[in-house]
């Protein structure tokens, strides 16, 4: 199989040797689980709740005790017959607590969206999710091995990495996996080929919603700046986990000290922009320079095509002081990003020019 068709290897997590190679994959895009939650006597704020709530909402409890819980992803899925809103979303690693009886404010990190007397989790059934198909695999000799061998502990490949490359054969990104192959067969794709059927329990797939950002970036990284300008925020979003992913795992030449940089800034008007403008002031098309201020500083601080001292000439500011000076915390306190964000730059030794 030529470099330009081996798009997924499938790769031993611990030492690293491949399973296969393939051209073709079924299952990587699809729903994640999400968790529904219904809020008990909803009062909404001046605006209307949309169907797409917001990367980042925050329930906020008014008990000063306890701290803002995380809602990614957040979708509303409208009022129920009692009045109550339901919110469906990806909870973060820490859920909000069983039971919990108080009255809750919501935000979407920059505008308050509503109260609710409390909130209760709504217990869906669990879906089964659909196998990963590697089709018109090319095995490795240990993957034929185990598979002419054919019991539970050989299909069990245990922990692995699915390397995800783009048209160019550079790697994109990868996905962690527990590799159980659940059946096999030949394939139609060629000779000494195979589809390989791996039980997907254990793996997260890409939302539906950014299946045109990846098919995008799979035809190769962005010629031109600004590629993702006519983007919404939850598919900007989309766009910079692909530019930080593929990012991680390629080296950056540093530029000298005393760099000048110049930075778009027409189209910053929301998180994802600026340090998708950033990445690329930096970077260039595609690049990466953090993706919040603790991940900027780092970046400041080396290994990502910057070397202090710099300049940075940041055209189109008026955009980003207007978007971002008024955002809140995620217990809802005000903040100004954008003066938060030259801090951090001039910080870590950026001299910024607004124009």
């Amino acid at each position: 199989m030529t470099r330009e068709r081996a798009r997924y290897t499938l790769t031993e997590a611990e030492h690293g040797h491949a399973w296969g190679i393939c051209a073709d994959l079924e299952g990587l895009f699809g729903e994640p689980q999400r968790r529904t939650y219904e809020l008990f006597e909803w009062v909404r704020e001046k605006v209307e709740m949309p169907a797409w709530v917001g990367s980042r909402v925050w329930l906020v409890p008014d008990d000063e005790t306890l701290d803002a819980w995380l809602l990614e992803d957040a979708e509303s899925m409208g009022r129920g017959p009692t009045g109550s809103l339901l919110l469906t979303g990806l909870d973060d690693y820490e859920s909000p607590p069983e039971g919990y009886r108080g009255r809750v404010r919501v935000h979407d990190g920059h505008r308050w969206l509503g109260s609710c007397r409390e909130f209760a989790r709504v217990v869906s059934p669990e879906q089964a999710p659909p196998p990963l198909v590697l089709r018109g695999l090319a095995p490795s000799d240990q993957l034929r091995a185990a598979l002419m061998k054919g019991t539970r502990r050989a299909l069990n490949l245990e922990e692995a990495a699915l390397e995800i490359r783009d048209s160019r054969g550079e790697l994109l990104t990868d996905r962690l996996l527990w590799a159980t192959i659940s059946a096999w067969r030949p394939s139609s794709c060629g000779a000494d080929l195979i589809d390989l059927e791996l039980d997907s329990g254990r793996f997260t797939p890409v939302p539906e919603y950014a299946r045109p950002i990846w098919e995008r970036w799979l035809a190769g990284p962005p010629d031109d700046v600004n590629a993702w300008a006519s983007l919404d925020t939850r598919h900007r979003g989309a766009w910079h986990d692909l530019v930080r992913e593929r990012a991680c795992r390629r080296s950056h030449r540093g530029r000298p000290a005393g760099h000048a940089y110049e930075l778009d800034g027409r189209y910053i008007t929301d998180e994802p922009a600026l340090y998708l403008a950033l990445g690329e002031a930096v970077n260039g098309p595609g690049g990466y320079f953090g993706g919040c201020l603790a991940a900027l500083d780092d970046c400041l601080r080396g290994t990502f095509g910057y070397t202090r001292p710099a300049t940075l000439l940041w055209r189109g500011a008026a955009t980003a002081r207007e978007c971002l000076s008024n955002v809140l915390t995620p217990n809802g306190q005000p903040y100004d990003l954008f003066a938060a964000a030259l801090q951090t730059l001039t910080e870590g030794g950026v001299d910024v020019t607004l124009a």
